[in-house]
């Protein structure tokens, strides 16, 4: 299995981005996608998940309103819409491949990682 991440920048507060993950190297129907992400010395944290097949999602309270998973069934991929950007978004965010259906925020349900893309929001 292989994530790739992209579409991370540099984005002044209030802008908007969209993260990419391409995944590739099986079936993901069945499985659920994360997005995490790290912040200059602060621990990992859940962002996002999305049930693959059923299209379910679930979002942290940092980041609910305004941002949105998705996923593109034929592109084996999904995404990350941000939008409403803070200073405090700044982080590597990185999408993972759960290790089953659910779309837990826990780290350890996770089985693959992506490499990360940075996204930095200047105030």
């Amino acid at each position: 299995v292989q994530l790739q991440a992209s579409g991370g920048g540099l984005v002044q507060a209030g802008g908007s981005l969209r993260l990419s993950c391409a995944a590739s190297g099986r079936t993901f129907s069945g499985y659920a996608m994360g997005w995490f992400r790290q912040a200059p010395g602060k621990e990992l944290e859940f962002v996002a998940a999305i049930r693959w097949s059923a299209g379910t999602t679930f979002y942290a309270d940092s980041v609910k309103g305004r941002f949105s998973i998705s996923r593109d069934n034929a592109k084996n991929t999904v995404y990350l819409q941000m939008n409403s950007l803070k200073p405090e978004d700044t982080a590597v965010y990185y999408c993972a491949l759960g290790r089953g259906s659910f779309t837990t925020p826990l780290q350890s349900n996770y089985a693959y990682w992506g490499q990360g893309t940075l996204v930095t929001v200047s105030s």
